[in-house]
């Protein structure tokens, strides 16, 4: 029977210690090139700390209007107008709820209507937010050398469907980078019907102009869309209102105009007298008409009156805005710590590799 050496693969807590023994005093025999390497990072976050540019935050909120509260006596109102057959709109449903209304926050549409909002720069010169984030990162001299870019403008106020595919795939560029890390819609509970918009950008001035104009924009879409269905009943009922009001007035003319006619006349011609009763029954017909109409058009008001107040802004932002930067010590800090760090790893590495190849 052979009796073969045990092979023992364990590690003792000795050669442990001296393996760390053995590493450190390697380290402390480069520590002029670990010194070296800490100054060059002090040096490289010191730089980065002057050139980054400052991030300034923008936060607006405001509440949504709660759709179940209210209602009270104007919805008794309104459900027996429809138990009698009339339709006076309202009832925009609740597709600006939760997170729906985060999504529309969120949306290329919205943002890119914002970003056609005329703003006033601190020269006093009207100018778009496109442009004006144009201009903060310095794409306009980027594309001095590109006559298709060069000439793009960004005009407040103008109408989408007239830009180009060049003004669409710059859109969609400053949108991108928006949704991507400076646009933040936040909603701390689904059960709080308040919004919080946060925008942060390296211009202060675009990042409160920005928050501002997205709600105003939100809430201007978000009036129409409730308020569609009331709108065009209202102005339906207007114009037939006013058309009902006109057949009567000419009625009641024709009534005069009939027993002007009819004066004096002999009673055993009273079939002179037919166009004065069939104009009296217009009269009478086109007032009751009128009469229901008038009724409608003074409910869809109020409908409309409802449906208008939806967004209230609570917490508007307020110059000077928060400024994150990084200070010139942190900075220092951090870029030694790094590049000290990556010198030991690369200094380990490096002697791991000579003596794994060497045994």
């Amino acid at each position: 029977m052979d009796n073969k050496p045990e092979i023992n693969d364990e590690i003792s807590l000795q050669e442990i210690l001296e393996k760390a023994r053995d590493w450190y005093f390697y380290l402390l025999s480069k520590w002029k090139i670990i010194a070296l390497a800490g100054v060059l990072g002090a040096i490289g976050g010191l730089t980065y700390s002057v050139v980054k540019k400052p991030i300034y935050t923008a936060s607006l909120s405001f509440a949504l209007e709660d759709e179940k509260s209210g209602g009270g006596g104007l919805g008794g109102a309104l459900g027996l107008a429809s138990s009698l057959g009339i339709d006076v709109g309202g009832g925009g449903g609740s597709i600006f709820t939760g997170a729906n209304l985060t999504e529309l926050l969120k949306s290329r549409t919205m943002v890119e209507q914002t970003l056609l909002t005329p703003v006033s720069t601190p020269k006093g010169k009207v100018i778009s937010l496109a442009e004006m984030y144009v201009q903060n990162n310095g794409w306009r001299d980027k594309w001095a050398d590109n006559p298709k870019l060069a000439s793009v403008e960004f005009l407040p106020n103008s109408k989408r469907k007239y830009f180009s595919r060049v003004h669409d795939s710059i859109l969609g560029a400053i949108y991108e980078n928006l949704s991507g890390k400076g646009l933040v819609i936040g909603q701390k509970d689904k059960k709080i019907a308040i919004v919080t918009i946060d925008m942060s950008s390296t211009n202060e001035l675009f990042s409160k102009y920005f928050a501002e104009a997205l709600a105003k924009e939100v809430s201007d879409f978000y009036i129409s869309t409730k308020s569609k269905k009331a709108r065009i009943n209202m102005a339906v009922l207007n114009k037939q209102t006013d058309s009902i009001r006109a057949e009567l007035n000419g009625a009641i003319t024709g009534v005069a105009v009939a027993e002007d006619n009819t004066f004096n006349l002999n009673p055993a011609l009273n079939v002179r007298r037919t166009p004065s009763a069939r104009r009296q029954v217009d009269v009478q017909a086109n007032t009751a008409i009128l009469t229901e109409l008038v009724k409608q058009s003074e409910l869809a008001k109020v409908t409309l009156r409802k449906e208008t107040p939806l967004i209230q802004i609570i917490d508007k932002p307020i110059l000077p805005l928060k400024k994150d930067k990084l200070g010139k010590f942190k900075g220092m800090l951090i870029g030694s710590f790094l590049f000290g760090f990556i010198c030991v790893l690369f200094l380990m590495s490096k002697k791991y590799i000579r003596e794994s190849l060497s045994s």
